[in-house]
Order: structure tokens, then C-alpha cells, then sequence
């Protein structure tokens, strides 16, 4: 009996360890990217092989509206409605664009939320079928139309088996379980560390967008789209600020992230197309990550790798407070949004003096406006006006200098 029982418990210890290598070892990441290499919309799902930078083929047409649709508590199909003011765009399964998306490897699930739109939903990678959780809010922050700070951008499936989710303004912070039974928790705001100093996380200029991994011992990183790297405590829900990536183009704003198989952080651009980077969680200092065929640029990435800490001493990373050279505070601000009466305003903050271009792209990436502006005085107002025969839906306005480097994109809304 000594000897059965001996024998169990290896076997199981073995079975159990077995399950957590397999569950570090992800060699792929799920991206969502343009249906084109050289687009910027946020409206196609690929997987891609971290080994050699290939990508699949377009695992999800996020535009299609014909996609079938089912109710992720009744699990009956149902069908989208057309919306009065965007029409059929809201049936699409990325609708509005996806800005986060989470791997779920036990379940086999993708989750993920549209912006703009208050609502979880996931695919189910075996069969390909979506699901809409239809029975709860996801943020229940209201319309978001009128807020972006409420808009979800990052998410992650966390060693505890549930999902975490943050708005852009982390003023909420959610957990959703990942079981038959499908619960959303609101867990509220989350709480600056004091040796934060002026850096916040409900900072947008600072500290909005980007993603969020976790590490094995159930601990949420946020890396801002300003680069920035803040440590969660889910239980205590205090961020603490660990510093900023180093080695990155000026105009790189760091989208997904997902942690490699060697323990490193791949991190994606939606506005750089000249390269992914991996970053080194020891300095936080970033290196080319070689593509055989180029990369799409790249709004979120999600796979199920954890970062390492249990063998560690302390944390990955190091502290620090110095702001990079790149950071510009209340660079430039677009409102409203959603865009009336095809007019809105840009106001450009305190950026240099200079010539400036600004394009506006419809979701296929196709540029539909191009306008140049000579900034000359901080908080200078541009007035921009479109034609009223534009369609209405979602769009990316992206401000780049007299060097062609972006140094502002934004997803607007004209309806």
C-alpha cells in the first residue's frame, strides 16, 4: 500500500510538473495586426512563431460581419444587431478594434475586448466559434464613447487561472473567472505607490495603453505605450513603478507584450512597422527581435508564458525614476470623441516647434485625409475638418514630424 501510495504521488508530482513546464513553453504569441503587412488597423488575429518571427495566416477576419456569434452563457447563436449610427461594423467580432486579449491555455480560449464597447468575449481556438458575454457588464464604466480612460487595454490569464483586466485610466481593475460558470468582478481602483512620486498610473500621458503579463507568482506587470513598467499587487492592489524599457526607437510605443520561453518580454508597436524588441526584465533594456519577413505592426499579444520570479531573489527589473528621452507630457490631445458634425479638434501641448503631418486611416489602413500643420506656440488648436462623405466607424489619426517619426496615434470614432 506504502509503495501504491509512494508511487501516486510521484506519478502526480510528475504529472503536476509536467503540466507547468508545458504551461511556460509557449513558442507562439497571438497578435492582433491589419489584414496588410503595411496597415495599422486593429482588426485581424495571427499567431506568431516565436522562433522565427513567421507569421500564420489570418487565423480571424475581425471585420468579417457574416462570422457566427453565440451567447457565452446560453451558448445559443444569436445575431448582432446593426447599430443606428455604425451600421453593420458593429457585428464584426473586432468591431471598434482590439486593444486586449488574453490566452487561456487550459480552457483553450482567447479573450478579449473590443474598445469602446463594454463587453467580454472569447474565442474558442478548437472550433473557432466567438462567444459574447451577454449576462454582464465588463467594466460597467458606462458608455465609453465619450471616455477613453475607460476603455480596456490591458489584459492577461494570471497563474491562478483567472483573467485581469485594466482600463486605459486604471481607475478600474477587473477579475473574470475562467470556469463553466463565467464571473466578472469589479475590484475598483487601483492605488499608486508612494515612491511613485508624479509618475501615476492614472497618468494618460505616462501610464495608458500598452499590455500587462504576469509572473509565476501571480503578480501583474503593466507596460505602458509610454514604456513605462509598473508591479501589481492583485490582492493589495497597489502599482508600484519599477522604471522604463531602454533601447527603443523615439517613436515606438510598446502595444502587447508576452514573456518568451527564455524568460524575456516580446514587446509590439501599433504604430512602429520597423520591428518588435525583446526586453530583458533584468535592466529592462530592449534588443531587436529578428523577423525573417517583417512584422505587422501590432495592436495586443497574448500567449500563456509566466515570467520567472520563484528562483529569484528580488523582482526583474530595477528602480528608477528616470523619465526616457522619448517622454513628452501632454504631447498632444484629440477630442472630442466620438468626432460630430466631421470636425475635431487637435490641440498639440508642449511639443517642439516645427512642421507636422497628420494622416487619417480607415480601418483596411487606407489613408483618407492627409493634412500639414506648422506648429508654432505650446497648446497650439487645430480645428480639423472632414468630409461629410466619409463613412462612419473607426479610424487612426497618426501625427508624425518632419522626419516621418510618429509621435502621436489615437483611434477616433465619427458617427
Amino acid at each position: 500500500m506504502r509503495k501504491f501510495l509512494l508511487f501516486t504521488s510521484l506519478l502526480m508530482g510528475t504529472v503536476f510538473l509536467t503540466t507547468l513546464i508545458q504551461a511556460q513553453n509557449d513558442r507562439f504569441a497571438f497578435a492582433v495586426t491589419d489584414l496588410q503587412q503595411t496597415g495599422s488597423g486593429w482588426n485581424a488575429l495571427r499567431k506568431l512563431d516565436l522562433n522565427n518571427g513567421e507569421y500564420s495566416s489570418v487565423l480571424l477576419n475581425g471585420t468579417d460581419v457574416t462570422v457566427p456569434i453565440f451567447d457565452a452563457s446560453t451558448k445559443n447563436s444569436f445575431k448582432a444587431e446593426a447599430d443606428a449610427k455604425y451600421g453593420n461594423l458593429m457585428a464584426a467580432p473586432f468591431n471598434t478594434g482590439v486593444a486586449a486579449m488574453a490566452y487561456d491555455k487550459k480552457n483553450n480560449r482567447l479573450y478579449y475586448a473590443p474598445m469602446f464597447i463594454d463587453q467580454l468575449r472569447y474565442i474558442d481556438l478548437k472550433t473557432m466559434k466567438l462567444y459574447y458575454v451577454n449576462d454582464q457588464p465588463f467594466t460597467n464604466a458606462g458608455n465609453m464613447n465619450k471616455d477613453e480612460g475607460k476603455i480596456i487595454t490591458r489584459m492577461v490569464i494570471a497563474p491562478d487561472g483567472n483573467g485581469y483586466a485594466i482600463s486605459n485610466d486604471g481607475y478600474t481593475f477587473i477579475k473574470f473567472t475562467t470556469g463553466k460558470k463565467l464571473q466578472i468582478t469589479q475590484l475598483g481602483s487601483i492605488i499608486d505607490d508612494p515612491s511613485n512620486g508624479n509618475v501615476s498610473l492614472h497618468n494618460t500621458c505616462s501610464s495608458a495603453g500598452g499590455d500587462m503579463i504576469a509572473d509565476d507568482e501571480g503578480g501583474l506587470y503593466i507596460l505602458s505605450a509610454r514604456n513605462s513598467i509598473f508591479k501589481l499587487n492583485t490582492e493589495t492592489k497597489v502599482a508600484k513603478l519599477l522604471g522604463y524599457i531602454k533601447e527603443l526607437p523615439k517613436d515606438f510605443t510598446t502595444n502587447g507584450a508576452v514573456v518568451t520561453p527564455e524568460g524575456k518580454i516580446l514587446v509590439s508597436s501599433a504604430v512602429n512597422g520597423n520591428a518588435y524588441f525583446i526586453v530583458d526584465p533584468k535592466n529592462w533594456s530592449a534588443t531587436e527581435f529578428k523577423a525573417s519577413a517583417g512584422i505587422y505592426r501590432s495592436s495586443d499579444l497574448a500567449n500563456s508564458n509566466y515570467l520567472q520570479t520563484k528562483s529569484k531573489n528580488n523582482t526583474p527589473g530595477i528602480e528608477t525614476r528616470r523619465v526616457p528621452e522619448n517622454f513628452v507630457p501632454e504631447k498632444i490631445m484629440i477630442y472630442p470623441n466620438p468626432v460630430s458634425n466631421y470636425k475635431f479638434t487637435v490641440q498639440f501641448g508642449k511639443i517642439p516647434a516645427g512642421n507636422y503631418n497628420m494622416e487619417l486611416t480607415d480601418v483596411m489602413g487606407r489613408v483618407v485625409m492627409q493634412r500639414s500643420i506648422n506648429v508654432v506656440a505650446e497648446d497650439q488648436v487645430e480645428t480639423i475638418s472632414i468630409k461629410s462623405t466619409i463613412t462612419r466607424g473607426v479610424y487612426l489619426v497618426k501625427v508624425s514630424d518632419a522626419n516621418s517619426h510618429s509621435i502621436h496615434s489615437q483611434k477616433i470614432v465619427v458617427q
